[in-house]
């Protein structure tokens, strides 16, 4: 194993996954703009942003052999969850396991708001038990537990401009993935500041489906809707899709995680870690 580096310097090795996609590819933005280099873990090469100072490393989740290969020689780690897939927490392990045999020091992963092993939202089950494997990992690690991504508040809404959910009245701290990334650049540039620390990082307000409604009317011009389905509706207006039943179970209980408010709540962690106020959702819509 090669000597690591311990400080916060412009040199410190740090890896990004999913950088081709929409929040691993901010941080991966952030840190070139701030002169960082950065290997970036990827699936598919020929799909990562061409980047100063970033080299590009082929693996997935589930290859330990691709993934130990990928992160030899590097510090610090940014673990963007895996797809959702029904064994994503069998890919996480694989994954969190090539990494300690690495000899990275610290890992960055990007949980769920809530995360927990009785969580409603089927899938924080999946994110509490990839934070248990990485706390006996031996690395030191960071979980920025992300709420809803209020940048995906627009596509849930159906094609007749209603917004469906057995949500009720709960309300979630919905936050935009600018702000993530950047509590994730912090976290990666400043490691030893965060060893050990689980961040909740949510918007400046906690809104309910309607109140969400409401706001996207007002960014569209269109007339958006909230209908407070129950859960069998809920159940019935997704079978079209055809997806597998730990799919719907996940696209189901989103609703009633936040109907049981158990995404409720704002906290001052983006503001912590980014120096700035977290965005509204009113504010990233009309950008």
């Amino acid at each position: 194993m090669t000597q690591r580096q311990s400080d916060d310097s412009a040199d410190t090795p740090i890896a990004v996954t999913g950088a081709t996609g929409r929040l691993g590819g901010r941080v991966a933005r952030l840190l070139a703009a701030a002169g960082m280099p950065q290997t970036m873990v990827v699936r598919d090469p020929a799909r990562a942003p061409r980047l100063p100072g970033a080299t590009t490393a082929q693996a997935t989740f589930g290859d330990h052999s691709a993934v130990r290969a990928a992160l030899d020689g590097i510090d610090r780690v940014l673990m963007v969850s895996a797809s959702e897939t029904l064994d994503r927490v069998e890919q996480h392990r694989t994954f969190v396991d090539a990494a300690a045999e690495a000899g990275v020091r610290h890992l960055v992963y990007i949980s769920f708001f809530g995360a927990a092993p009785d969580a409603t939202f089927t899938l924080a089950r999946d994110h509490w038990a990839t934070e248990q494997h990485i706390r006996s990992s031996g690395m030191n690690f960071t979980f920025l537990r992300d709420n809803l991504y209020a940048d995906f508040a627009p596509a849930l809404v159906g094609d007749d401009d209603v917004i469906r959910g057995p949500a009720g009245d709960g309300r979630a701290s919905v936050v935009a993935q600018d702000d993530i990334a950047e509590a994730a650049v912090t976290v990666l540039t400043h490691a030893p500041e965060h060893a050990g620390v689980t961040y909740d990082l949510t918007g400046p307000q906690s809104l309910t489906f309607e109140e969400i409604a409401t706001i996207l009317s007002e960014a569209t011009g269109r007339a958006i809707t909230y209908h407070p389905e129950s859960v069998p509706e809920a159940y019935r207006s997704r079978a079209s899709y055809g997806a597998p039943d730990w799919q719907l179970d996940a696209w189901v209980s989103t609703y009633t995680a936040v109907a049981n408010g158990e995404l409720d709540g704002v906290t001052e962690d983006v503001p912590r870690l980014t120096g700035h106020p977290a965005t509204a959702l009113r504010t990233l819509l009309f950008r």
